[in-house]
């Protein structure tokens, strides 16, 4: 093989490597500025409200059950001993349907913007009331609903409560039911009797950021949901049964059973570890960091793609073309995802793209004009990169056929680098050489001088 072609090549690919050390180093800035996003969130969290998790209501009712026992000793005298026990009866809803819409916002902390929602909405249901099964004398407390939230500096105003058709007044702070801690109470000191089906009515409005959660605490639960915001993202343990997305926005219902869902048992489990829950957030439909990160991992097929190109085009066109020219080259591709990056702090990920990429474009494409000696060189080099930044582009908007695009696309650069390179001859030096040395042997020696 040539040894000069050989060398060639080993320079390139270390000039490559360096590159890829410069990529890294870009995805480390992104990292640290995605870091700043979080401390943002955290920030505004800290001073709105966080995200919010809605369990509940709960029926409780305290009762003291007294049980007097009589025993005789050995002499025949008799003694009554009487024990009490501070139990809870605890009802969950027989129905609990929350219907709602939320309100999405934005807030800033210094660049970055954190999306934050206010929920108004309406839960209602009923209780099916039965007395547990007591021995003795049972003595009820006063009886309250148990709510929580993540974060009560989310409710907003006082919220309505009716219980049977009476209003009551929502407070803060409730006892531990077993091993759930709820931190909304409603006393229920209107309602005259606690016998059979008991409807409730609570209006919620609610704050939050990001992401709200509702636990299906119920035996039957519905939970709908709307809003303008158009990229929706559902988790937790439920997803929605319908939805619709569009460019106005969404509408969710979830619809989830007791026989479905572990939350009761997992409310009265001491310690509560895990809930399930059904799950909205509304997130950015062109994250600019995961994008941006996902673009560096295509890095290499820009510096593989540049580099290959030029080689190729060197080796046919016997045109030389310096290392360092070479590594200008490459620091122009790497440049391109610093300006993404920046500027799509500032602007939508779509503009962002666009103006980095016709930077980089331009910038390569008028610099190799002169190195290929050519304006028609440097025009086609310019159109081939402005291909493969729109295809790179494709591949980061669409996520669920990100991988047989990208597939197709290195199939394709794969078959037209060999249908280039289908007639080279990868050891013509070496080739020469031999043919050299064949013709000098077969060459009659030279005549002996008298």
């Amino acid at each position: 093989m040539n040894k000069t072609l050989l060398q060639k090549g080993l320079a390139i690919s270390a000039l490559a490597c360096v590159i890829l050390i410069a990529l890294y180093m870009v995805s480390g800035i992104i990292d640290d500025r995605q870091k700043y996003r979080e401390a943002a969130v955290q920030s505004i969290e800290g001073s709105y409200a966080g995200p919010q998790i809605l369990i509940g209501p709960v029926l409780v009712r305290p009762y003291t059950q007294i049980v007097e026992t009589t025993e005789t000793n050995d002499k025949g005298v008799k003694k009554t001993n009487i024990r009490k026990q501070e139990l809870t009866a605890t009802s969950f809803p027989r129905e609990l349907n929350m219907r709602g819409a939320m309100l999405p916002s934005e807030r800033r902390h210094g660049l970055y913007k954190v999306e934050v929602y206010e929920l108004q909405g309406q839960l209602k249901g009923h209780f099916d009331v039965a007395d547990p099964q007591t021995e003795g004398t049972v003595v009820w407390g006063e009886p309250y609903l148990a709510l929580s939230v993540t974060d009560v500096r989310g409710i907003v105003g006082r919220p309505k409560v009716l219980v049977n058709g009476v209003e009551e007044t929502m407070f803060q702070g409730a006892p531990a039911t077993t091993g759930w801690q709820p931190n909304l109470r409603v006393p229920l000191r209107g309602v005259s009797s606690l016998k059979g089906q008991v409807d409730f009515a609570v209006d919620v409005n609610l704050a939050g950021t990001e992401t709200l959660s509702m636990a299906p605490v119920g035996d039957s639960n519905l939970l709908e949901i709307h809003s303008d915001w158009r990229s929706p993202l559902f988790g937790g343990q439920f997803l929605p049964r319908t939805r619709d997305v569009a460019n106005t926005g969404f509408h969710a219902v979830w619809e989830v059973s007791s026989l479905a869902s572990g939350t009761q048992v997992q409310l009265e489990a001491n310690p509560v570890k895990a809930i399930d829950l059904m799950s909205v957030s509304l997130t950015t439909l062109l994250d600019p960091y995961s994008l941006s990160n996902r673009a560096v991992k295509y890095g290499i097929l820009f510096v593989v793609l540049t580099f290959g190109g030029s080689f190729i085009f060197e080796l046919m066109k016997e045109l030389p073309i310096h290392p360092i020219q070479y590594l200008l080259v490459g620091f122009g591709l790497a440049v391109f995802f610093l300006l993404l990056v920046s500027f799509s702090e500032h602007m939508a990920f779509g503009v962002a793209y666009l103006i980095s990429s016709m930077a980089c474009i331009g910038l390569l494409t008028f610099y190799l004009s002169f190195v290929l000696r050519s304006t028609e060189r440097g025009l086609g080099f310019g159109a081939m990169l402005t291909s493969f930044y729109a295809a790179i582009y494709g591949l980061l908007i669409s996520e669920d056929n990100a991988l047989i695009l990208g597939s197709l696309m290195l199939f394709l650069l794969l078959a037209a680098v060999m249908f280039v390179t289908r007639n080279v001859n990868w050891y013509r030096g070496a080739a020469e050489k031999v043919q050299q040395n064949q013709a000098f042997t077969a060459a009659p020696p030279p005549p002996l001088s008298s």
